[in-house]
């Protein structure tokens, strides 16, 4: 239950933000917002806004013609005279995988093609205008990741570790935990190599992927040897793939308290790296160094939430601050479908200073959803099939 819950809090959050973006901006700029959901359909939770109150609707299954149809169960008027109602419905729907925000006279994935050549339509607005709606939601997806990381570092202070080759964690089913080392235990010699600081240590350890070595440790009074054999990890390391060895060690950390301003740079610096990591991840699967089986889709995002929930709460809000900038790095790409596809749409328009007439735009609507159809299938297949193997 906690993967779950902590997957729907997730996805929640940043899904929230994202379209929260696209809303404000186009509030700001004049465009008439029709619906503002969260959550794809079908609706559980409605609330439209009108002149003197609000209509309220809660939906469920419900018989009707001899069948059970999903409708609304419960209807009340809400009522508050001489209010001025913006006629935008907000949604909570059932499935917590996306939302949108569907605006007056734009042509989106929902290909609905209707314009009434109105000021309050998106269409209307000039170019700049539209760029500004249409990148609000990576805007706000990065200045979350920026608080996150900027709150963490506030509250947590900057993290700094004991330099002494002494263990303080172990992690669990990793070599060194299951050959039974020890946390204390203080490691003197691997490959009857001397070991001064945790530095020299790693340097051997990450030097001997999938390879047995012989580790020396100092536990209390007692000499104590170990032959174990290394797992391995692949990073990104100058373009390429660079292969660690690694056992499931760490050491003590220590935390220096942070000035406000000094909290605010380490969360710009660790919202850029998080962008330059996702960057060398793409470049790794166009070179050709990783593969679309090595990304990971709704299962793995479900799985990895949860354990970062169980961790505690700054693993947690870390995870959340990284998927974030994920989130807002591929919505920017210029694919048809994506944000970044929008607004690549309406440079070339800009470009040729005439919009493209409506079957071109459709057809390419349709030809980057089917992509990002095919894509979202082969994750889930990799998925599916890394939790089963």
């Amino acid at each position: 239950m906690t993967t779950l819950f902590s997957f729907i809090i997730l996805l929640g959050v940043l899904v929230t933000i994202h379209e929260l973006g696209h809303f404000l901006a186009a509030r700001s700029v004049g465009v008439h917002v029709e619906k503002f959901s969260i959550g794809m359909p079908p609706r559980i939770f409605a609330v439209t806004s009108l002149n003197d109150g609000w209509l309220l609707k809660i939906f469920f299954y419900k018989p009707k013609d001899g069948s059970l149809k999903w409708q609304p169960i419960f209807e009340k008027l809400i009522r508050k005279n001489n209010r001025i109602g913006s006629k935008t419905e907000y949604v909570i729907a059932l499935l917590p995988l996306g939302g949108y925000v569907k605006m007056a006279g734009m042509l989106d994935e929902s290909m609905d093609a209707t314009f009434k050549n109105d000021d309050s339509e998106f269409m209307s607005k000039p170019l700049w205008a539209k760029i500004w709606i249409l990148s609000a939601g990576v805007l706000m997806n990065t200045l979350l990741a920026f608080f996150i990381f900027s709150s963490i570092a506030y509250f947590q202070g900057t993290p700094e570790y004991s330099e002494d080759p002494i263990i303080s964690e172990l992690q669990e089913d990793m070599p060194a935990k299951n050959i039974g080392m020890l946390s204390g235990d203080q490691i003197i010699k691997i490959n009857d190599q001397e070991i001064s600081s945790w530095k020299d240590m790693t340097k051997v350890i990450h030097s001997n992927p999938e390879k047995e070595i012989k580790i020396v440790v100092k536990r209390d009074a007692q000499i104590k040897n170990f032959n174990i054999k290394t797992t391995s990890a692949l990073v990104p390391r100058n373009g390429g793939v660079d292969t660690l060895g690694l056992i499931g060690i760490s050491p003590h950390f220590y935390y220096n308290d942070l000035t406000f301003t000094e909290s605010l740079l380490i969360g710009k610096n660790r919202t850029v790296s998080s962008f330059s990591l996702i960057l060398s991840s793409l470049g790794m699967l166009f070179s050709g160094s990783a593969s679309v089986s090595d990304l990971g889709g709704p299962i793995m995002i479900a799985q990895l939430a949860g354990q970062t929930a169980e961790a505690g709460l700054i693993p947690f809000f870390t995870f959340m601050a990284l998927l974030s900038v994920n989130l807002a790095l591929l919505n920017i790409l210029p694919i048809p479908g994506l944000d970044g596809g929008h607004i690549f749409l309406h440079l070339i328009e800009g470009i040729i200073r005439r919009p493209l007439n409506l079957k071109t735009r459709m057809v390419i609507q349709q030809i980057g959803m089917a992509f990002l159809l095919v894509f979202m299938f082969t994750v889930i297949f990799s998925d599916i099939s890394r939790l089963f193997n």
